[in-house]
């Protein structure tokens, strides 16, 4: 065995070394094969060796039945034959083939399982086959490992074991198809034999075929550097597993008596031969790790190419391809390269070696070049050290610093060390100028004059030749012509070369600037470029700047303040005017000139005068003479005496002369009116004294006093012209000035800057102004309210208060004031007379009525009273009212009769008063019959003294601090039943609707809902589907209180239980729902029906659960059900064979489809007649044959798949056998010759048909095997022949099931199918071929084809990639906005909740949202969205129609009691009519007894409010008043007293008229009340249709952006080819879906608008129903009243009363029916709005998944684009290998 598996391992190396008689110099090379072991004792290791620490025992099972069965060992030294024959190291097991190799062994510790071995290498080999010898059973399982990178990762290479699939599950057992399978093997893991049983592992399996041998994959499957095999399960008797004693595991360990690892060292194919590698000590027969390279090679294993041979790529040798390294090219200028790829790659895979290091002043990758600076010397050989020459170029003079042409190229024009000058320079090295230049240095390169070019004049010599200076352009200067002269810049190429400066003659300080920017130097505040302009928080002046104010000037004038009108410019500067007589004068004090030149003096006022004031002095008062070198020096007295006359057409006048002012002298201006009109003038008379309103004086710089208007050069002669054709100094005059022009303000800012020496601070007041910038032109600041003056710093006339919040206006009395202004620090108006208050607009304390103040009239109860009204204020003695003459709530009496004793106003004692603690009353009154006091109870509280708790309520209100309470029972009792609740304790004992507990808080059990809602509904649980104990009734069940949560069986859901989950059944079970089981695989989906449990299956799929064929199907349903095919005219019935599919035939009729007539029947199928008699024997006899002819079929098939010839012959003698046998049985019966002789010759025909038909089925199962690889490999390269290709397939399989048929039946059929096959596939054979050798084929059309798609691919590439960028961008925005799509909000608005997770975790649902029921899920209870508002108001609406109803009964039950009061009314009136004759007559004598005693009274009061009625006079009337006696006798009042009783006991109905007309009354308050919920219903439904119209509008906005997101991606989409016009066209349709959904909200806008309307109409209907409630209980009241008065007004009111209860009653009827009318027409429209609200949802969400489905196909047309695109690429790449 040891020598077959060295011969095969020679082999096999033979096999890889084709080149071994040639060696390496025609190709490849390779060490020869020998024993990896030997040499490498000490790298072999083992993880376990018996006796390495210690003697061990061991015994060994063999051994059992001998006297001696258990030895020592002890591995602690080496094996020695004599001294140590019991050592077992590791290294026994290295081949020695010496006497002792059986005696000596490696042995593992007893019982351990998992041991390795473990070869480490000193280098890379080639790794070819491992053999193992064991001593021992060997291993039940172990794995074969290595490592080529020294340990670092592992590889396995074997697995094997008894029983791999539990040892190593999941590893494949084969069997081996490629050579670096990993497997799982099992034939070396038996238990036998007990010793020296075999382990073999081949690297390459000789079994497989090896196409390369040099491949990289082969070459890695042989190269380690470490082997390990790793023994990982023992094999034992199966003792140790019942006794664990270590004597047990002495029998079991790994015991090795050979290893041999077979390879060679590894050089890749560069040596035949190996030598040791440093370090190593040679042996006999060892295999060295360092290869002896060849073929230029180098390194540990011939990896690298040697040195200087990399001028192509390190390969492995490969046969006779040696691929040396080749020797780099560097023309003997450098002895090292190195390889590059980039350089192989682009010199076409020719040469890739690069030198390094190049000597004698070369470069370049072969040193073919010469460095920089040297140059290729012709006549010399590139070889030659001294080939590149030093160039000798002036480095001043040439470029690039000296550098020559290195070689010779006459096509660029370059020769070897030819100088290449610079522009103006010539001669061999490059050093002299040209004519016409100079100056050439290092420092000068070009040898050119220095010149700027934008300085320098173009058409003239660049500089002077001499000197060298440039001709510079008109505006510059300098010797380069690179400077602008003084006051210019920017340097540039305009024709003069630099910009003036241009600076402003005021803003700027002079006309100089930077040449590089322009930037002039600004005075102070001022900025830009040329200084024009100001810095943020400055202005320039107007010229009026320098204003006095005449009201603040010095003199004993009079001034006068003017109002501001708010948004009319005023008239005037300052606080007003001064009122100057005429021969008055003003002085003016100036301290603040600003700049030394003359002023033009300006007067403004205002004339009171009709004529011109004729005279007016001033006089200029300096402080001492003028100093002659003064800027004023030439100043004279007279110039300081002016006169000036004042017209009254205008309201300013300027002085004829100006006045010289000095900055920083302080002068005094004085202005004497010394004359009004001449001395021939005459005042009228009757007038008064002329006088006249001076406004204020100004300064105006003259402008003809400064250097920028009269300077004499032409830009100052431009200003002054300018300054005189815009007329800018006369908008200075008056106080509303016009429009400054952007001329005037231009110069006058350069005036402000020069005057003011740059830019004025605006300083505005921080708290009078808006802001700290001021206008720039004028300065002045944008003022808060009623502020004035530029700077906002104080208040304007007519106001006071400075503050940030501007100033508060006086708004002083005009009635009660003297002036309209007022103190500016404290607001006080300057008051008349009589008049009282900061704005003198009210009276003295204890007076009111302004102005006619009056005494406060309080009857001594209060000092003051309202100014205004004179209503008292702060009433004492518990008093109130505007004159403090009634008694103050909690308190009674009479305070109008003075404030003594016993007429104030005492507390009402209910019980105690008002401070006590125990006060419950509103109020109370005093009885004027009885005198007792009457409280009118707060609510809550009842009885005389309000000490008791009212029904509803509760407490003890008798004790300190008690009092009533509402009854806790959440609103759940009747309030007016007083034993409701308890009123001491507050229990709820009758809790109605539905509720029950302590507080009526919970619905009954059997009812859920909200308590405190009062919509506590009877659980509707299906019984079906809730477990028994949960109901006592089929109609009566418990549920959850709060949700109405049933309790369902298994597997049923709903609130009711009322249906099964899904994927569930038979709820009718009463058990529970039951799984549908439906078969994943045949079913459509996993529902079945909800009652009878059927699935829906899929075509040709039945039963119940789909686990069946359907009927008239056949087959295994796992797999597939096909249709019966059966002849209908043959068969029994249409159900076939569940299992084969063979019809049921009718007698006669074969066949599988029986379409045929039955064996033993002739004639045309369907009319199939009986054979005769005969055929019954003949045709057992032929059956028998046809039986075992088919048993000779089975074996020729068998014979035809073994092909074995042998085989082949025997079973046809067999046959021959058997017919024989046949014949003797056919001889044997009574049969005529002729028959025999037929039979006979049939079964020689079958005989040799039979021969000839096993051949045809070699040849053609081949031929058939040829075709199918065919047509399957041009269905791959040719789709045009898709369709031909599968119908041979088609064919192909019939025949086979044909053949398969036939086979069963008889041989000769089969042979003509199989004949016929075989012609129809050699006719697609050749159609195949014909298809691609003829033209025009279908290979030809599908180039042609293909090269169409090419050009059109070419042509439509780059458009078809900007639109298809274009619609990836446009899909990425409505990605982006889709996303943007907030569906939260309107969730929250119309659900309830904003439903931000999943459905099921939101209580309110939302969009696209469904409850357990299927049933879209939207709103419920605590969501406060659109459809539970509305909900709630169509259940208040239910309720208000059930009240309405109920309200309608009693209201025609009152109607009926009223008629019939009516009836008794007038039986009552008739008696009443004598009884009201009869007081008639008593009522005139009272009536004329009062008269007279109202005579009497009159005229004692007359007596008493007499002026001169003395006590004497008055105690006389008194007496005698009091001696007055009653014109009757007690008898006859008695009498008098009884007649009336009589008389009203006559009316005997009257009560009960009344006790009638107060339940009418109650009725009439009932229906008010319900009236009055009826309307807070109707606001309730108008506020939830206003919130879902809101709602709808905001879904109207979102459909909105919806629909301009989907137009935009109509507009992109409409951009793509044909294959998008689908989605255009549902993009369509979807625009078109909103349209309506948009128009749908529309005409429900205006519906809702028409429910506001009758809303509305409902509110007057109901305030019309309270009106005339009231009215009703106001004229029942009334008519209270009168009939507790006199008997003839209570009948006639009675009566009246009746009439028009009668009346109201109908009308309140009639009202009644219209509010039920609108109540139902409400809910209707209520539900129609909820019904629309659905559809809308409906919609909205149909859109939305329209919009997501448009997405989802836009992404799939996307992914088909790539598809396509990929597959034009794939047929391109095969059309390009079509030859």
């Amino acid at each position: 065995m040891l020598f077959l598996i060295i011969k095969s391992a020679c082999l096999t190396a033979g096999r890889q070394d084709p080149s071994h008689a040639h060696g390496c110099t025609h190709g490849s090379c390779y060490p020869a094969t020998g024993d990896l072991l030997v040499g490498r004792e000490k790298s072999l290791k083992a993880s376990s060796t018996c006796g390495s620490r210690r003697k061990e025992p061991y015994c060994i099972v063999s051994h059992l039945q001998d006297e001696k069965k258990c030895f020592q060992c002890d591995s602690r030294r080496p094996y020695d034959t004599l001294y140590n024959s019991i050592s077992h190291r590791i290294e026994n097991v290295i081949t020695t083939f010496k006497p002792h190799r059986r005696k000596s062994w490696w042995q593992s510790e007893n019982g351990k399982p998992d041991v390795f071995i473990q070869l480490d290498l000193e280098a890379e080999f080639h790794f070819t086959h491992l053999i193992m010898i064991f001593k021992t059973f060997r291993p039940a399982a172990m794995v074969i490992e290595r490592s080529a990178d020294f340990g670092r990762n592992w590889q396995v290479y074997r697995y094997f074991a008894y029983d791999c699939a539990s040892v190593f599950p999941g590893i494949s057992t084969g069997p081996l198809r490629k050579v670096d399978d990993i497997i799982c093997e099992s034939r070396y893991s038996d238990i036998e034999p007990s010793t020296e049983g075999e382990v073999i592992y081949r690297v390459l399996d000789p079994a497989i075929r090896i196409e390369d041998p040099y491949s990289p994959n082969i070459q890695n499957q042989l190269k380690i550097t470490n082997l390990r095999v790793n023994f990982t399960k023992l094999h034992t008797l199966g003792d140790n597993l019942l006794d664990s004693r270590q004597e047990i595991k002495e029998k079991y360990y790994y015991a090795m008596y050979e290893l041999v690892v077979r390879g060679n060292c590894f050089c890749y194919g560069h040596a035949s031969e190996c030598a040791p590698i440093d370090g190593i000590v040679d042996e006999e027969g060892m295999v060295h790790g360092r290869c002896v390279c060849k073929h230029s090679t180098r390194g540990l294993n011939c990896e690298l190419c040697d040195h200087f041979y990399n001028d192509m790529p390190w390969r492995p040798a490969e046969g006779r391809n040696t691929n040396a390294c080749k020797k780099c090219n560097c023309n003997s200028h450098s002895s090292e390269c190195h390889f590059d790829m980039a350089v192989y790659l682009a010199t076409g895979n020719t040469s890739g070696g690069v030198c390094d290091d190049c000597l004698h002043n070369t470069m370049g990758r072969n040193c073919e070049m010469c460095k920089p600076f040297y140059y290729q010397d012709p006549s010399r050989d590139i070889r030659d050290p001294g080939v590149c020459t030093a160039c000798d170029c002036d480095p001043d003079g040439s470029l690039n610093g000296g550098i020559c042409d290195g070689h010779d190229e006459p096509s660029l024009g370059m020769i070897a060390g030819q100088c290449r000058c610079k522009d103006h320079v010539e001669g061999p090295r490059c050093d002299k100028c040209k004519l016409g230049f100079f100056g050439l240095s290092a420092e000068n390169p070009r040898g050119s004059c220095q010149c700027d070019h934008r300085g320098t004049v173009s058409e003239s010599p660049r500089c002077d030749p001499v000197s060298g200076d440039c001709f510079c352009k008109r505006l510059v200067t300098g010797r380069s012509c690179d400077q602008c002269l003084p006051e210019h810049w920017a340097l540039s190429h305009d024709l003069n070369g630099c910009r003036d400066c241009d600076c402003d003659v005021g803003g700027a300080t002079d006309n100089h600037c930077s040449m590089e920017n322009g930037q002039c130097r600004c005075r102070s505040h001022m900025t830009g470029r040329q200084c024009t302009q100001v810095e943020s928080g400055s202005f320039f002046m107007f010229l009026d700047y320098y204003t006095y104010e005449a009201e603040l000037a010095v003199l004993g004038q009079e001034s006068s303040q003017r109002e501001h009108q708010s948004g009319r410019p005023s008239t005037w500067t300052g606080t007003g005017f001064a009122k100057v007589p005429e021969g008055s004068s003003l002085e003016f004090f100036i301290t603040n000139v600003p700049y030394s030149m003359e002023y033009d003096l300006l007067i403004r006022y205002e004339t009171q005068m009709p004529r011109d004031w004729q005279e007016v002095r001033v006089t200029i008062v300096r402080p001492g003479p003028i100093p002659t070198s003064s800027p004023c020096g030439n100043t004279i007295p007279a110039d300081d005496l002016l006169t000036v006359s004042l017209p009254a057409g205008s309201r300013f006048a300027v002085l004829p002369q100006p006045v010289c002012l000095e900055r920083g002298v302080s002068y005094t201006i004085q202005f004497e009116f010394s004359r009004y009109l001449d001395g021939n003038s005459i005042l009228i008379l009757g007038t008064t004294a002329a006088n006249i309103l001076v406004d204020s004086i100004s300064l105006l710089p003259r402008y003809s006093s400064l250097e920028m208007f009269i300077a004499g050069d032409p830009t100052s002669i431009a200003r002054k012209q300018s300054y005189e054709r815009y007329r800018c100094h006369e908008g200075a005059k008056s106080v509303t000035r016009p429009q400054i022009s952007d001329v005037c303000a231009k110069l006058i800012t350069s005036m402000s800057a020069i005057i003011n020496d740059g830019a004025l601070p605006c300083q505005c007041d921080p708290q009078g102004s808006v802001s700290s910038v001021c206008d720039i032109r004028g300065g002045q600041c944008r003022c808060r309210p009623n502020i004035i003056g530029r700077r906002c710093d104080k208040c304007g006339p007519g106001t006071y208060g400075f503050g940030p919040a501007g100033c508060k206006a006086c708004e002083c009395s005009l009635e009660g004031a003297v002036t309209r202004f007022c103190d500016q620090q404290t607001g006080q108006c300057p008051c008349r007379h009589g008049a009282y208050g900061q704005r003198c607009d009210g009276c003295h304390a204890g007076h009111w009525g302004f102005p006619n103040c009056k005494p406060c009239v309080c009857n001594g109860h209060a000092e003051e009273c309202h100014q205004r009204t004179g209503a008292c204020v702060n009433c004492r003695d518990n008093t109130g009212g505007d004159k403090c003459d009634r008694c103050a709530n909690g308190f009674y009496g009479n305070p109008v009769l003075g404030t003594g004793s016993g007429n104030q106003c005492r507390p009402c004692p209910c019980p105690d008063g008002p401070n006590s603690g125990r006060h419950f009353a509103a109020s109370c009154y005093q009885d004027t019959r009885n005198r007792q006091v009457v409280c009118n109870c707060n609510q809550g509280y009842t009885g005389p003294r309000c000490d008791q708790c009212a029904p509803g309520y509760f407490g003890n209100p008798s004790q300190p601090g008690g009092q009533c309470q509402p009854c806790r029972c959440s609103n759940n009792i009747d309030k007016s039943d007083a034993e409701a609740c308890d009123r001491r304790t507050g229990e709820c004992k009758k809790c109605l609707y539905n509720t029950e507990g302590p507080e009526c808080g919970v619905c009954k059990s059997g009812y859920y809902g909200e308590a405190s809602r009062r919509n506590c509904r009877k659980c509707t649980c299906n019984f079906l589907g809730t477990e028994r104990n949960q109901c006592t009734a089929r109609d009566d069940c418990v549920c959850q209180r709060s949700t109405g949560q049933c309790q369902c069986l298994p597997n049923t859901i709903g609130l009711t239980c009322d249906h099964c989950k899904p994927n569930s059944w038979n709820l009718a079970s009463g058990r529970g729902c039951e799984a549908c089981g439906c078969d994943p695989n045949n079913a459509v989906n996993p529902t079945c029906n909800e009652f009878t449990g059927k699935c829906q299956c899929r075509r040709g799929f039945g039963g119940k659960t789909c686990t069946d064929c359907q009927e008239n199907y056949w087959g295994d349903p796992r797999v597939q059900c096909r249709a019966c095919d059966c002849d209908p005219r043959g068969i029994e019935t249409s159900q076939c064979d569940q299992k084969t599919g063979h019809c049921v035939c009718q007698q006669g009729v074969s066949g599988v489809r029986c379409d045929q007539c039955a064996r033993g029947f002739s004639g045309q199928f369907p009319n199939c007649q009986p054979c005769h008699q005969c055929f019954g024997d003949w045709d057992r006899v032929v059956q028998d044959l046809a039986v075992r002819t088919k048993s000779l079929s089975d074996r020729a098939l068998e014979i035809q798949t073994t092909g074995l010839t042998g085989a082949y012959e025997k079973a046809f003698r067999d046959l021959e056998d058997k017919l024989a046998l046949a014949q003797g049985i056919v001889n044997a019966r009574n049969t005529t010759a002729e028959g025999v002789a037929v039979l006979m010759e049939l079964i020689e025909d079958l005989r040799s048909q039979i021969g000839e038909t096993t051949d045809i089925l070699n040849h053609l199962e081949g031929d058939l095997t040829s075709v199918q690889n065919s047509n399957v490999d041009a269905s791959n390269e040719l789709s045009a022949l898709e369709r031909e290709a599968k119908e041979l397939n088609l064919t192909s399989d019939q025949l086979h099931r044909q053949l398969d048929i036939l086979k069963n039946s008889n041989f000769l059929g089969a042979y003509d199918s199989i004949r016929i096959s075989y012609n129809k596939s050699r006719d697609a054979e050749k159609r195949a071929n014909q298809s691609t050798t003829t033209t025009p084929s279908t290979v030809s059309q599908s180039a042609d084809t293909r090269r169409k798609t090419e050009r059109l691919i070419l042509a439509k590439k780059d458009e078809f990639n900007r639109k298809n960028a274009a619609n990836k961008r446009a899909l990425g925005d409505l990605s982006a906005k889709a996303q943007t799509l907030d569906m939260k909000k309107i969730n929250e608005k119309v659900c309830g909740a904003p439903n931000n997770g999943p459905c099921a975790d939101s209580p309110c649902g939302g969009a696209g949202c469904r409850d357990d029921e299927g049933n879209r899920h939207c709103g419920g209870l605590n969501c406060n969205g659109a459809v539970a508002i509305a909900n709630t108001a169509l259940e208040r609406s239910k309720h208000a129609e059930k009240q309405l109803n109920k309200a309608m009964g009693e209201v025609e039950e009152l109607f009926h009691k009223v008629a019939n009061a009516k009836t008794k009314a007038e039986e009552a009136k008739d008696k009443a009519q004598a009884a009201l004759e009869k007081a008639t007559n008593t009522k005139n004598k009272v009536e004329r007894s009062n008269n007279d005693l109202r005579d009497l009274i009159k005229q004692i009061r007359d007596f008493l409010m007499q002026e001169g009625a003395d006590p004497d006079s008055i105690e006389t009337v008194a007496n005698r008043v009091l001696e007055l006696s009653i014109p009757a006798s007690p008898q006859q009042i008695k009498h008098l007293a009884e007649e009336i009783k009589d008389r009203v006991q006559s009316l005997s109905n009257v009560d009960a008229i009344l006790k009638q007309t107060q339940d009418d009354v109650r009725k009439a308050e009932q229906l008010l009340k319900e009236a009055k919920k009826a309307r807070n219903r109707a606001e309730q439904v108008k506020s939830t249709a206003e919130t879902v119209k809101q709602a709808l509008e905001d879904a109207k906005t979102a459909q909105a952006a919806a629909e301009k997101a989907i137009q935009r991606a109509r507009a992109n989409i409409g951009k793509t080819e044909d294959r998008l016009a689908q989605i255009e066209s549902e993009t369509s349709s979807s625009e078109h879906d909103l349209n309506d959904a948009m128009d749908r909200l529309g005409r429900l806008g205006r519906e809702i608008h028409a429910l506001k309307l009758k809303r509305a109409n409902n509110s007057v209907a109901a305030a019309r129903a309270e009106e005339t409630a009231t009215m009703a209980r106001d004229k029942a009241t009334e008519a209270k009243q009168i009939l507790d008065g006199e008997l003839t007004d209570k009948y006639h009111t009675v009566q009246e009363l009746v009439d028009r209860k009668a009346k109201t009653v109908q009308e309140a009827k009639k009202k009644a029916e219209r509010l039920r009318n609108e109540a139902k027409d409400l809910l209707k429209d209520a539900q129609n709005k909820l019904l629309r609200l659905a559809e809308l949802e409906k919609g909205y969400e149909e859109n939305q998944k329209t919009l997501e489905g448009k997405a989802r196909q836009l992404d799939g047309l996307e992914d088909k684009m790539k598809a396509i695109l990929n597959d034009i690429n794939k047929q391109i790449q095969i059309y390009n290998t079509c030859q």
